[in-house]
Protein backbone atom coordinates (compact mmCIF):
# COMPACT_ATOMS: atom_id res chain seq x y z
CA UNK A 1 0.00 0.00 0.00
CA UNK A 2 1.54 3.49 -0.56
CA UNK A 3 0.94 5.69 1.64
CA UNK A 4 -0.56 9.25 1.78
CA UNK A 5 1.61 11.90 1.36
CA UNK A 6 0.71 13.03 4.94
CA UNK A 7 1.32 10.02 7.09
CA UNK A 8 4.67 8.26 7.67
CA UNK A 9 5.09 4.79 9.01
CA UNK A 10 7.91 4.06 11.18
CA UNK A 11 8.45 -0.12 11.65
CA UNK A 12 9.49 -1.67 14.85
CA UNK A 13 7.75 -4.61 14.81
CA UNK A 14 8.56 -7.60 16.64
CA UNK A 15 11.46 -9.73 14.85
CA UNK A 16 10.33 -13.46 13.89
CA UNK A 17 13.17 -13.95 16.83
CA UNK A 18 11.28 -12.28 19.32
CA UNK A 19 8.07 -14.29 18.79
CA UNK A 20 9.48 -17.46 18.73
CA UNK A 21 11.97 -16.82 22.15
CA UNK A 22 7.99 -15.40 24.04
CA UNK A 23 6.28 -18.73 22.83
CA UNK A 24 9.42 -20.99 23.76
CA UNK A 25 10.04 -19.81 27.04
CA UNK A 26 6.21 -19.60 27.65
CA UNK A 27 5.65 -22.92 26.68
CA UNK A 28 8.62 -24.18 29.43
CA UNK A 29 6.94 -22.89 31.98
CA UNK A 30 5.45 -24.90 34.61
CA UNK A 31 2.23 -23.29 34.03
CA UNK A 32 2.13 -22.81 30.35
CA UNK A 33 1.55 -19.37 28.82
CA UNK A 34 2.05 -16.89 25.71
CA UNK A 35 1.68 -13.23 25.72
CA UNK A 36 -1.42 -11.90 24.91
CA UNK A 37 0.09 -9.15 22.38
CA UNK A 38 0.71 -12.15 19.82
CA UNK A 39 -2.69 -12.29 19.10
CA UNK A 40 -3.04 -9.78 16.43
CA UNK A 41 -1.39 -10.94 13.75
CA UNK A 42 -3.28 -10.03 10.27
CA UNK A 43 -6.09 -12.67 11.06
CA UNK A 44 -5.85 -12.22 14.30
CA UNK A 45 -6.99 -8.32 14.11
CA UNK A 46 -9.53 -9.40 11.94
CA UNK A 47 -11.10 -11.61 14.60
CA UNK A 48 -11.12 -8.98 17.28
CA UNK A 49 -12.51 -6.76 14.65
CA UNK A 50 -15.13 -9.34 14.58
CA UNK A 51 -15.16 -9.65 18.10
CA UNK A 52 -16.36 -5.81 18.90
CA UNK A 53 -19.26 -6.35 16.64
CA UNK A 54 -20.99 -9.00 19.00
CA UNK A 55 -24.03 -8.82 20.62
CA UNK A 56 -22.60 -10.24 23.73
CA UNK A 57 -19.59 -8.02 23.75
CA UNK A 58 -20.68 -4.83 25.26
CA UNK A 59 -17.00 -2.70 25.97
CA UNK A 60 -16.81 -1.25 22.52
CA UNK A 61 -20.35 0.24 21.38
CA UNK A 62 -19.98 0.97 25.59
CA UNK A 63 -17.01 2.99 25.10
CA UNK A 64 -17.81 4.61 21.72
CA UNK A 65 -21.10 6.17 23.25
CA UNK A 66 -19.59 7.26 25.95
CA UNK A 67 -16.90 8.93 23.84
CA UNK A 68 -19.39 10.85 21.65
CA UNK A 69 -21.06 11.78 24.33
CA UNK A 70 -18.11 13.33 26.47
CA UNK A 71 -16.44 14.46 22.98
CA UNK A 72 -16.97 18.22 23.83
CA UNK A 73 -16.63 18.19 27.65
CA UNK A 74 -13.01 16.39 26.62
CA UNK A 75 -12.44 18.76 23.79
CA UNK A 76 -12.78 21.50 26.48
CA UNK A 77 -10.40 19.76 29.10
CA UNK A 78 -7.46 19.23 26.52
CA UNK A 79 -7.61 22.76 24.70
CA UNK A 80 -6.67 23.57 21.29
CA UNK A 81 -3.47 22.01 19.50
CA UNK A 82 -3.27 18.50 19.67
CA UNK A 83 -0.61 16.00 19.37
CA UNK A 84 -2.34 12.57 19.67
CA UNK A 85 -0.76 9.46 20.78
CA UNK A 86 -2.73 6.21 20.79
CA UNK A 87 -1.76 3.19 22.39
CA UNK A 88 -2.56 -0.26 20.44
CA UNK A 89 -5.03 1.83 18.13
CA UNK A 90 -6.75 -1.50 16.19
CA UNK A 91 -9.19 -0.18 13.95
CA UNK A 92 -10.00 3.97 13.49
CA UNK A 93 -13.50 3.20 15.50
CA UNK A 94 -12.57 4.83 18.34
CA UNK A 95 -10.20 7.86 17.14
CA UNK A 96 -12.52 8.90 15.11
CA UNK A 97 -14.87 9.77 17.63
CA UNK A 98 -12.09 11.52 19.20
CA UNK A 99 -10.90 13.70 16.31
CA UNK A 100 -14.52 14.20 15.90
CA UNK A 101 -14.17 16.92 18.95
CA UNK A 102 -10.67 17.39 19.72
CA UNK A 103 -8.59 19.90 17.55
CA UNK A 104 -5.77 17.40 16.55
CA UNK A 105 -2.59 18.57 14.87
CA UNK A 106 -0.72 15.23 14.42
CA UNK A 107 -1.79 11.86 15.13
CA UNK A 108 0.75 9.17 16.18
CA UNK A 109 -1.24 5.51 15.96
CA UNK A 110 0.83 2.87 18.11
CA UNK A 111 -0.07 -0.90 17.12
CA UNK A 112 2.38 -4.34 16.58
CA UNK A 113 0.02 -5.00 13.89
CA UNK A 114 0.85 -3.79 10.82
CA UNK A 115 -1.70 -4.68 8.41
CA UNK A 116 -3.82 -2.78 11.27
CA UNK A 117 -2.10 0.51 10.93
CA UNK A 118 -2.04 0.11 7.14
CA UNK A 119 -6.40 0.01 7.41
CA UNK A 120 -6.61 2.63 9.75
CA UNK A 121 -4.31 4.83 8.18
CA UNK A 122 -6.81 4.46 4.65
CA UNK A 123 -9.51 4.63 6.70
CA UNK A 124 -8.12 7.95 8.31
CA UNK A 125 -7.19 9.64 5.04
CA UNK A 126 -10.50 9.05 3.58
CA UNK A 127 -12.61 11.22 6.75
CA UNK A 128 -9.52 13.21 7.62
CA UNK A 129 -7.61 13.78 4.95
CA UNK A 130 -5.63 17.17 6.35
CA UNK A 131 -4.58 14.97 9.28
CA UNK A 132 -0.62 14.49 10.19
CA UNK A 133 -0.29 10.62 10.47
CA UNK A 134 2.81 9.65 11.99
CA UNK A 135 2.09 5.79 12.90
CA UNK A 136 4.70 3.58 14.34
CA UNK A 137 4.56 -0.42 13.88
CA UNK A 138 5.92 -2.34 17.75
CA UNK A 139 4.61 -3.22 20.70
CA UNK A 140 4.25 -0.29 23.14
CA UNK A 141 4.45 -2.10 26.26
CA UNK A 142 8.27 -2.29 25.72
CA UNK A 143 10.57 0.79 25.05
CA UNK A 144 9.75 2.83 21.82
CA UNK A 145 10.81 6.09 20.35
CA UNK A 146 8.10 8.19 19.33
CA UNK A 147 8.56 10.28 16.18
CA UNK A 148 9.87 13.94 17.45
CA UNK A 149 8.00 16.20 14.89
CA UNK A 150 9.75 19.55 16.70
CA UNK A 151 6.62 21.10 17.41
CA UNK A 152 6.56 21.80 20.79
CA UNK A 153 3.52 24.19 20.96
CA UNK A 154 1.60 20.92 20.87
CA UNK A 155 -0.50 19.58 23.85
CA UNK A 156 0.44 15.56 24.16
CA UNK A 157 -2.30 13.93 24.93
CA UNK A 158 -2.05 9.94 25.27
CA UNK A 159 -5.52 7.65 24.19
CA UNK A 160 -5.42 4.68 25.93
CA UNK A 161 -9.15 2.31 24.97
CA UNK A 162 -10.51 -0.75 24.73
CA UNK A 163 -9.81 -1.44 28.67
CA UNK A 164 -6.48 -2.65 27.19
CA UNK A 165 -5.01 -1.48 30.89
CA UNK A 166 -6.66 -4.79 31.95
CA UNK A 167 -4.33 -6.87 30.30
CA UNK A 168 -1.79 -5.97 32.96
CA UNK A 169 -1.89 -7.40 36.24
CA UNK A 170 -2.16 -4.26 38.83
CA UNK A 171 1.07 -4.22 39.52
CA UNK A 172 2.35 -3.54 36.01
CA UNK A 173 -0.58 -1.74 34.91
CA UNK A 174 0.68 0.93 37.66
CA UNK A 175 4.26 0.62 36.06
CA UNK A 176 3.35 1.14 32.35
CA UNK A 177 1.26 4.13 33.39
CA UNK A 178 3.89 5.50 35.39
CA UNK A 179 6.38 4.83 32.25
CA UNK A 180 4.12 6.69 29.93
CA UNK A 181 4.23 10.21 31.92
CA UNK A 182 7.98 10.51 30.10
CA UNK A 183 6.15 10.63 26.84
CA UNK A 184 2.95 12.68 27.91
CA UNK A 185 5.94 15.74 29.69
CA UNK A 186 4.63 18.08 32.31
CA UNK A 187 0.72 18.55 32.02
CA UNK A 188 -0.02 15.86 29.56
CA UNK A 189 -3.05 14.03 29.48
CA UNK A 190 -3.99 10.52 29.25
CA UNK A 191 -7.82 9.66 28.03
CA UNK A 192 -7.90 5.37 29.49
CA UNK A 193 -10.75 2.94 28.99
CA UNK A 194 -11.35 0.37 31.67
CA UNK A 195 -14.15 -1.90 32.24
CA UNK A 196 -15.92 -1.82 35.52
CA UNK A 197 -16.88 -4.84 37.33
CA UNK A 198 -20.38 -5.85 37.20
CA UNK A 199 -22.46 -9.27 37.20
CA UNK A 200 -20.77 -12.31 36.27
CA UNK A 201 -22.72 -13.41 34.12
CA UNK A 202 -22.77 -10.27 31.44
CA UNK A 203 -19.25 -10.48 31.76
CA UNK A 204 -18.53 -14.30 31.20
CA UNK A 205 -20.95 -13.76 28.29
CA UNK A 206 -18.80 -10.91 26.46
CA UNK A 207 -15.86 -13.98 26.23
CA UNK A 208 -17.85 -17.17 25.54
CA UNK A 209 -19.70 -15.80 22.39
CA UNK A 210 -22.30 -17.87 21.18
CA UNK A 211 -21.30 -17.62 17.24
CA UNK A 212 -17.49 -19.01 19.00
CA UNK A 213 -15.57 -15.65 17.19
CA UNK A 214 -13.62 -15.49 20.46
CA UNK A 215 -13.04 -19.44 20.58
CA UNK A 216 -11.51 -18.49 17.02
CA UNK A 217 -9.24 -15.74 17.84
CA UNK A 218 -8.04 -17.69 20.73
CA UNK A 219 -6.94 -20.54 18.05
CA UNK A 220 -5.79 -18.70 15.79
CA UNK A 221 -2.86 -17.59 18.13
CA UNK A 222 -1.89 -22.02 17.96
CA UNK A 223 -2.38 -20.98 13.95
CA UNK A 224 -0.34 -18.39 14.35
CA UNK A 225 2.55 -20.30 15.63
CA UNK A 226 2.13 -23.39 12.76
CA UNK A 227 2.48 -20.50 10.41
CA UNK A 228 5.36 -18.73 11.57
CA UNK A 229 7.40 -20.77 13.91
CA UNK A 230 7.41 -24.39 11.93
CA UNK A 231 4.42 -25.17 14.48
CA UNK A 232 2.42 -28.37 14.84
CA UNK A 233 -0.30 -27.68 16.84
CA UNK A 234 -3.92 -29.36 16.02
CA UNK A 235 -5.81 -26.53 17.16
CA UNK A 236 -9.29 -27.95 16.71
CA UNK A 237 -7.35 -30.35 20.01
CA UNK A 238 -7.14 -27.63 22.21
CA UNK A 239 -10.68 -25.71 24.01
CA UNK A 240 -11.49 -22.49 24.33
CA UNK A 241 -12.20 -21.53 27.96
CA UNK A 242 -12.71 -17.92 29.62
CA UNK A 243 -13.96 -17.44 33.29
CA UNK A 244 -13.93 -14.52 35.47
CA UNK A 245 -12.10 -15.25 39.15
CA UNK A 246 -13.71 -12.67 41.01
CA UNK A 247 -10.83 -13.01 43.73
CA UNK A 248 -8.89 -11.62 41.42
CA UNK A 249 -11.07 -9.44 39.56
CA UNK A 250 -9.87 -10.70 36.28
CA UNK A 251 -10.99 -12.64 33.59
CA UNK A 252 -8.66 -15.89 32.34
CA UNK A 253 -8.78 -17.09 28.47
CA UNK A 254 -6.93 -20.46 28.38
CA UNK A 255 -6.57 -23.15 25.73
CA UNK A 256 -6.71 -26.23 27.03
CA UNK A 257 -5.71 -29.36 26.21
CA UNK A 258 -8.25 -31.71 25.41
CA UNK A 259 -5.69 -34.95 25.07
CA UNK A 260 -2.93 -35.80 26.16
CA UNK A 261 -0.53 -34.76 22.94
CA UNK A 262 2.55 -33.47 21.84
CA UNK A 263 3.42 -29.71 19.52
CA UNK A 264 6.90 -28.43 18.27
CA UNK A 265 7.71 -25.10 17.88
CA UNK A 266 10.52 -24.54 15.80
CA UNK A 267 11.86 -28.24 16.52
CA UNK A 268 11.29 -27.84 19.77
CA UNK A 269 8.24 -30.17 21.19
CA UNK A 270 6.13 -29.73 24.27
CA UNK A 271 4.22 -32.35 25.57
CA UNK A 272 0.87 -31.26 27.00
CA UNK A 273 -1.55 -33.25 30.19
CA UNK A 274 -5.37 -33.33 29.37
CA UNK A 275 -6.93 -30.79 30.64
CA UNK A 276 -3.49 -28.86 30.75
CA UNK A 277 -3.75 -25.28 29.77
CA UNK A 278 -2.07 -22.63 27.79
CA UNK A 279 -2.68 -19.09 29.85
CA UNK A 280 -3.32 -16.79 26.87
CA UNK A 281 -4.72 -13.21 28.48
CA UNK A 282 -6.00 -11.85 31.58
CA UNK A 283 -8.51 -8.74 31.71
CA UNK A 284 -8.56 -7.38 34.87
CA UNK A 285 -11.80 -5.26 35.67
CA UNK A 286 -12.10 -1.80 38.32
CA UNK A 287 -13.90 -0.37 40.19
CA UNK A 288 -13.80 3.61 39.71
CA UNK A 289 -11.77 3.83 43.07
CA UNK A 290 -10.10 1.49 42.58
CA UNK A 291 -8.93 3.05 39.57
CA UNK A 292 -7.94 6.27 40.30
CA UNK A 293 -6.03 4.91 43.48
CA UNK A 294 -4.18 3.42 40.85
CA UNK A 295 -3.66 6.32 38.37
CA UNK A 296 -2.75 8.32 41.13
CA UNK A 297 0.05 5.70 42.78
CA UNK A 298 1.42 6.38 39.03
CA UNK A 299 1.55 9.51 38.89
CA UNK A 300 -1.43 10.91 37.64
CA UNK A 301 -4.65 13.23 39.35
CA UNK A 302 -8.03 12.25 38.06
CA UNK A 303 -9.29 15.60 35.75
CA UNK A 304 -12.49 13.93 34.60
CA UNK A 305 -14.35 10.38 34.61
CA UNK A 306 -17.70 9.43 31.91
CA UNK A 307 -19.27 5.78 32.39
CA UNK A 308 -22.45 4.99 30.61
CA UNK A 309 -25.92 5.01 32.49
CA UNK A 310 -25.49 1.00 33.40
CA UNK A 311 -22.18 1.15 35.03
CA UNK A 312 -20.67 -1.27 32.25
CA UNK A 313 -17.48 0.83 31.15
CA UNK A 314 -15.15 4.21 32.22
CA UNK A 315 -13.53 6.56 30.29
CA UNK A 316 -11.01 8.14 32.44
CA UNK A 317 -9.14 11.55 31.73
CA UNK A 318 -5.84 11.34 33.63
CA UNK A 319 -2.94 14.52 34.14
CA UNK A 320 0.19 13.80 34.73
CA UNK A 321 0.59 15.58 38.12
CA UNK A 322 3.22 17.74 39.14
Amino acid sequence: MNLPANATLHDYSPTPQSFRDAVVSGLSRPRKTVPCQFFYDARGSELFEAICRLPEYYPTRTELGILAAAGPELAAAVGTGVRLVEFGCGSSRKVAAVLEHLDVQRYVPIDISRAALLGLIDDLHGRFGALRIEAVCGDFTADLEIPDDGRRDLQTVGFYPGSTIGNFDPQHARAFLTRLRGLLGAGGFLVVGVDLKKPVAIIEQAYNDAAGVTAAFNRNLLQRINRELDGTFEPKRFAHRAFYDADRGRVEMHLVSERPQEAAVDGETFTFREDESIHTENSYKYSLDEFRALAHAAGYLTARVWTDADQLFSIHLLRVAG
